[in-house]
């Protein structure tokens, strides 16, 4: 977002933008990994729990690397929950329930700032609520740019704990030895666009179903 400000000069819609990605770092972000916690803890994973993720508290969870990626280009990350599989009951199903608990989260805030964005498109009259309507927007368009981003089959990214349901844990074992390397290379592919224009047209695919599906009440 920030790095598009600058590119694209300034403007009250960009400013909205930037402004509802530090409320997606403070507010939402925490959400996602509050569902994971909450998943493992219902799976009977204490593990979270114990390490003082079963919260809402933004400081518990938060990512520097993480939180500076969604205010620059949109897409990032926050601390892993942590989670022992072998808690589980079927540990590979649970793995992936906690892992999609996540994303999911997301895609319900979406479509809940998306209700929002429409409830002040159409029924607001001033430039206040434009600029409203603009921050729901982009709040939405954030929450799924992380619901696609964190499906990658990347560690430490939530794709990769699904993976686990998929793939022979010594072959999983292996990928997760290089969980550093790989991030790096993750983020240097996102700042310099090589990932972020194939992420921005699927999260752009999503965000037009979803803009679809909200409208109905509102557009006739």
């Amino acid at each position: 977002m920030l790095l598009q400000l600058i590119r694209n000069g300034f403007s009250m819609q960009m400013v909205a933008g930037v402004l509802s990605s530090i409320f997606v770092v403070f507010c939402t972000l925490p959400i996602h990994e509050f569902a994971h916690a909450v998943v493992a803890d219902r799976l009977g994973d204490p593990t979270a729990r114990r390490n003082g993720r079963l919260t809402l508290n933004p400081f518990a969870h938060l990512d520097l690397w993480g939180c500076l990626m969604i205010v620059l280009v949109g897409f990032g990350y926050a601390k892993p929950v942590p989670v022992n599989m072998r808690n589980f009951k079927n540990p590979k199903a649970g793995m992936a329930a906690v892992a999609f608990a996540g994303p999911l989260s997301n895609l319900v805030m979406a479509i809940v700032f998306l209700i929002l964005r429409w409830v002040f498109s159409v029924y607001g009259n001033s430039d206040f609520t434009l600029i409203l309507a603009y921050f729901f927007y982009y709040a939405a368009y954030i929450n799924v740019s992380l619901a696609v981003f964190n499906l990658l089959p990347i560690p430490p990214l939530d794709g990769s704990r699904i993976a686990t349901a998929l793939i022979p844990n010594e072959t999983y074992y292996k990928i997760m030895q290089y969980e550093r390397y790989i991030m790096i290379g993750l983020f240097v592919l996102l700042l310099t666009g090589v990932l972020t224009r194939p992420l921005a047209l699927l999260s752009g695919l999503v965000m037009d179903g979803l803009e679809k599906l909200t409208s109905l009440p509102f557009v006739r």
